[in-house]
């Protein structure tokens, strides 16, 4: 790589900020003036203004997509001996959050096309203690929703989305969040909608959920030093509220940015023996991660590496082969679509407003890897 030539990183949260950074320092500052700190004004706003714009009735704001689904799920009362589906490939996350509730994680694989999960697989994961599905629209794909929830009402379960990467994908003209019986948000600095750290938030039309997890969130108080259950410190901090707050106004815009770059990419790699990310007729994806699939997978990381092109995998290792989930009695071959893909995808350069030379450059970079 030239000398002169700046490394495109992966995601470029500097570059976020400088474009709003007169209305998040304003709204940062507010929070200062009013020194509301805890569940502050910001928060209410957040919570109002999100579980709109996904579709849902009530959002709750805490403090990590993991915290999300954790009192989702507990907000629903599963615990020990119960069980819950998701998907082999998602990060550990899902599955821990199953876990520290107290239920049992209960994985099948992924459909080689959506790499979400399949549902053609989901009626032989069923057992009399499952409780709930929890589909992942990773990558920032929704999954594929219909026929996951035709088998889950048919089957007496919870829907819950794992959205953590797709805030503002639709599927069948309806947003993810309002997509199932609740919804799991995450806020990190890196997500299509992130904050300056870690938060996450719950959005649901369910008011009996909504009311659980507003207290759960809230060491099981709904009034100063009265706790009606016991719960947990898991509140969404007000400065990051109001950072987001901000942020949500351009989120729209944020998104068509990544999915013009994700366009450009797939039409200037489609003629390379690779496979460029998919998107169905009935799906919108706010491309989170842009996702290629190569059985030269690692040469192609270390020659765009070589080049000032960074890169990433999501996921290297799937759920069930991860030594913490060994417990879980898998072994290689339980999930082959799964495994294969953890073999063969390559995360590019994702984010908004990215400069018309990096997209050049990534294409001109993968373009010699297997042009040469």
């Amino acid at each position: 790589m030239p000398d002169d030539l700046p490394v495109i990183p992966f995601v470029d949260l500097a570059a976020e900020y400088q474009r709003l950074k007169a209305p998040i320092d304003a709204a940062i500052a507010g929070v200062l003036d009013r020194g509301d700190y805890v569940l502050g004004r910001a928060v209410g706003d957040l919570e109002v203004a999100f579980a709109g714009y996904s579709g849902s009735s009530h959002g709750i704001g805490v403090d990590s997509g993991f915290s999300a689904l954790e009192l989702i799920f507990r907000g629903f009362g599963f615990g020990p001996g119960d069980e819950v589906i998701t998907q082999a490939n998602t990060f550990v996350a899902t599955a821990a959050a199953i876990e520290s509730a107290g239920a049992t994680p209960v994985l099948v694989d992924i459909d080689p096309i959506t790499n979400n999960l399949d549902p053609s697989r989901l009626e032989a994961a069923i057992t009399n203690r499952t409780k709930a599905v929890v589909p992942v629209h990773l990558y920032g794909r929704p999954a594929d929703m219909g026929p996951i929830n035709e088998i889950a009402r048919e089957r007496g379960l919870k829907v819950i989305e794992d959205a953590c990467q797709a805030h503002g994908a639709f599927y069948r003209g309806k947003r993810a969040g309002a997509l199932g019986d609740a919804a799991a948000f995450s806020f990190y600095p890196s997500k299509n909608l992130g904050a300056p750290g870690d938060g996450g938030m719950v959005v649901t039309s369910d008011a009996e959920l909504a009311g659980n997890v507003r207290l759960l969130r809230n060491l099981g108080s709904s009034v100063k030093y009265r706790h009606d259950i016991k719960g947990f410190n898991r509140r969404l901090d007000t400065v990051h509220a109001a950072v987001l707050g901000v942020k949500l106004g351009h989120l729209d815009e944020a998104n068509a940015s990544r999915m013009a770059t994700a366009d450009e990419l797939s039409k200037r790699l489609s003629d390379l023996p690779i496979v460029t990310p998919s998107v169905g007729d009935e799906v919108s994806s706010v491309f989170h991660l842009y996702v290629i699939e190569t059985d030269r997978r690692d040469a192609l990381s270390a020659h765009l590496g070589e080049r000032g092109v960074s890169t990433g995998i999501h996921y290297p290792v799937p759920i069930h082969l991860q030594p913490a989930y060994r417990s879980m009695g898998h072994s290689i071959g339980d999930f082959p679509v799964s495994e294969a893909k953890a073999e063969r995808i390559l995360s590019l350069p994702m984010y908004p407003h990215m400069p018309a030379e990096y997209i050049d450059r990534i294409v001109e970079g993968v373009r010699s890897f297997f042009e040469e």
